[in-house]
Formats: structure tokens, sequence, C-alpha cells
């Protein structure tokens, strides 16, 4: 297999569960500008939409969104538990939280990684986002983690969006004017998912340690 990513990307999901499951999957590196992989060939010949992630299987085929290629993944090694069980109801929460970091977190991000060009809506969207990530830090009260005291996909998916608020190791294209210092439940919890091995890993082939 094969994960297409660019450094501190959403697709840094992936590529920590990766790890996490001690898959053999290749790593593509794309330029986030001119959309070309370090071998010079077009991305968009993979994901004709341009983003990442992007996993392609043995066979050829491609899964280019994010909250199913971790899923897939995490389906590949069902006894480490980073996926629930198929037709449980904590399937469902998964799938309720990987819902939610998509729709709520990461289109929520969108304004601020682009601030000058959104103008005025940042002032619209910041506070929604931070009212959302309060919602989280109220969520993760008694909680090792999203889903309890079990680490999920959803947590490596929350790790990489909150990373481009809160993490020291930002690119210049992935950093947002919005700050966690006073969720301490949050706060808790990143450390706890950074310290992570499977999390080390990813970020230091990303370069971002």
């Amino acid at each position: 297999m094969k994960l297409y990513y660019i450094p501190a990307a959403c697709s840094l999901s992936p590529h920590i569960i990766i790890h996490e499951l001690g898959l053999d999957v290749s790593l593509i590196k794309v330029d986030h500008k001119t959309h070309l992989t370090d071998a010079g060939d077009d991305y968009s010949q993979v994901n004709p939409l341009g983003y990442v992630p992007a996993l392609e299987l043995e066979d050829g085929t491609v899964l280019r969104e994010g909250a199913a290629i971790v899923q897939y993944l995490g389906d590949l090694r069902p006894e480490l538990g980073l996926v629930p069980a198929h037709n449980s109801l904590d399937r469902y929460r998964l799938q309720e939280w990987l819902s939610f970091l998509g729709a709520e977190i990461h289109k929520g991000f969108i304004p601020l990684l682009y601030a000058a060009l959104a103008g005025r809506y940042v002032e619209t969207v910041k506070p929604r986002l931070e009212a959302r990530f309060a919602w989280i830090d109220a969520q993760l009260q008694g909680r090792h983690y999203l889903m309890g005291e079990r680490f999920t996909v959803a947590d490596a998916y929350l790790f990489a969006l909150v990373g481009w608020g809160q993490a020291q190791w930002l690119t210049s294209y992935y950093r947002a004017d919005i700050h966690f210092d006073h969720l301490h439940n949050l706060h808790a919890w990143y450390d706890r998912v950074v310290a992570r091995p499977a999390v080390q890993k990813a970020l230091n082939e990303e370069g971002l340690l």
C-alpha cells in the first residue's frame, strides 16, 4: 500500500494509524504547491481533487477520504481496537466523532488557515470553532481519549487538527491563530497522544520534530 501525504496536513492521521498498527505502507510525499510527488509524479492522477490523504491499495484501488482511510486501516488489525467492532454502538460513536471532526473542526479551520483571503469572515468562524473545542474539552473530562480509555482513529484525526493551532512544529501553511491554553482536558489529552511512539515516529518521518 501507499499513503500520499503532505507534512502537517490531515494526512498525519492515517500516518499515525499506520504506525499504531505496525503496517508496511510506503509513504509518498506530495508538494502542497506543485501537487507533485518527490518522484515528480502528478498527484492529480491519484486524486483528481488534489487533496491528501490518499491510500493506494495493492490492487490499485484508491481511497481518498481520511475518515474512510483510517477505518479501513483499523479494520486490518481489529484485535488492536483502534476501531470498534462492526454493528456495535461504539462503532457508530466512532463514526459520529469522525463526522463531527470533519464537518465542525476540519472545515472550521479552513478560513483561519487562509485568513488573508477569508478577511472578516474569520471574525465569524473563529468563535464558533473555539466553542466546538470547548465542547470537546468537556467531553474529555474524566477520559483519557475521545472514546474513553482506549486510543482510536478519532484521536489520531483530532491530533492532526489540534496541531494546526497548538503544536510548535507547525509549518507556515498550516498555522491558525487559535490557542487552547485554557482547555485543560484537551491539553492533557494532547500531551498523552503526542507521547505515543507511533505519533512520535510519524512526526519524525514528516520532518515535524
